[in-house]
């Protein structure tokens, strides 16, 4: 079983951002983490749970939160982890400061994942990022030097300002930090964003995943994520593992079931233990793991597949078919060949 848990606070709202988070209702953040210590213990017992395979905090920004407030977290699940369990958590630069960083590590945290986004400054007000490109810098080093084992930055392109030659600065940035994994995501005008209208903000330039993919000196083992080391917690999403989902607007996955805790904060708080629920189908579950088996390193079992279709795309040299599982030989196809197979 893997864990997700969801910090729906942030400092601001990013101009693109359509996650469940909240810029405002600080004041709750004690309230709410009692809460999602309620959650946690209900869905522990309930699932059964024995031992987590990884742990992902995630957000909203969980560096609002102080480590005083993870604590019982960590307490609740000490006995399903142990000194091996990958425990990643986001962090936003500007709030990630040293003191924090120590509390993390000092509570089992070994890995972290800041949202970097860029470090261009232009961009970053852009997107209505909160730090500079020093705050990011910065904020890489001393993950480092207070010896948090694996450090990862998100870059974001295909935006307005992104050419080639901002591109190459971006990643020449990145190679300079001490980090092993970078995501790097293509700008999404989501809807219910300020972006959501605004088409010119972003170039829609296929290229640049293609020429951002060449500059990361790291391995593509999904489509948006490189990494000399590669997250076992992403990994276990793209494998279909059961997981936890644990927080204001959380989603879970068990049992063929997802499962969506309340996403409005207030009624979560209230009551952090009422669910809506939906089985997944056979049919829908075989499109899941074709879907996510082809944008990453997991492959797809070739008896979920059409061996006609197998045959067309082999032929197409598309994928490569080893030890009865089907490989995606270009992650940014992954849509177009799913769908062709899953059909």
């Amino acid at each position: 079983m893997l864990l997700y848990c969801h910090i729906p606070f942030c400092d601001s709202k990013c101009h693109y951002c359509a996650f469940n988070s909240f810029a405002s209702n600080h004041h709750l953040k004690k309230e709410y983490m009692e809460a999602f210590l309620r959650q946690l213990k209900f869905d522990l017992d309930r699932f059964e749970v024995k031992k987590l395979e990884t742990v992902y905090i995630g957000g909203g920004t969980p560096s609002t939160i102080k480590p005083k407030l993870y604590e019982a977290l960590f307490d609740t699940i000490s006995s399903l982890i142990d000194k091996n369990t990958e425990i990643t958590i986001e962090a936003n630069p500007n709030s990630a400061t040293k003191s924090w960083l120590e509390g993390m590590k000092s509570l089992g945290a070994t890995r972290i994942s800041f949202g970097v986004q860029s470090f261009h400054e232009e961009k970053l007000k852009l997107l209505g990022r909160a730090h500079s490109p020093q705050d990011a810098i910065k904020a890489v080093e001393t993950a480092f030097k207070v010896g948090i084992e694996h450090i990862s930055i998100d870059l974001m392109y295909d935006t307005i300002l992104d050419d080639e030659t901002l591109l190459r600065k971006e990643v020449a940035q990145a190679k300079q930090l001490p980090i092993d994994h970078i995501s790097a995501y293509a700008l999404i005008l989501e809807e219910g964003t300020p972006f959501e209208n605004n088409m010119e903000m972003k170039k829609d330039d296929e290229h640049q995943g293609y020429f951002l993919k060449e500059l990361i000196p790291f391995e593509q083992y999904e489509v948006s994520n490189f990494g000399e080391y590669r997250s076992q917690h992403n990994l276990g999403y793209w494998k279909l593992k059961p997981y936890l989902g644990i927080g204001c607007g959380a989603v879970g996955f068990a049992h063929k079931t997802r499962y969506y805790p309340n996403s409005d904060l207030f009624e979560y708080i209230q009551n952090p233990t009422i669910y809506q629920t939906e089985l997944l189908s056979e049919r829908e579950l075989r499109f899941e793991a074709i879907f996510l088996g082809l944008r990453s390193i997991v492959g797809v079992d070739l008896q979920l597949l059409d061996s006609h279709k197998v045959a067309i795309l082999q032929d197409e040299g598309k994928i490569e078919v080893q030890n009865g599982k089907v490989y995606n030989k270009n992650f940014f196809l992954a849509d177009e060949i799913a769908l062709f197979l899953s059909e």
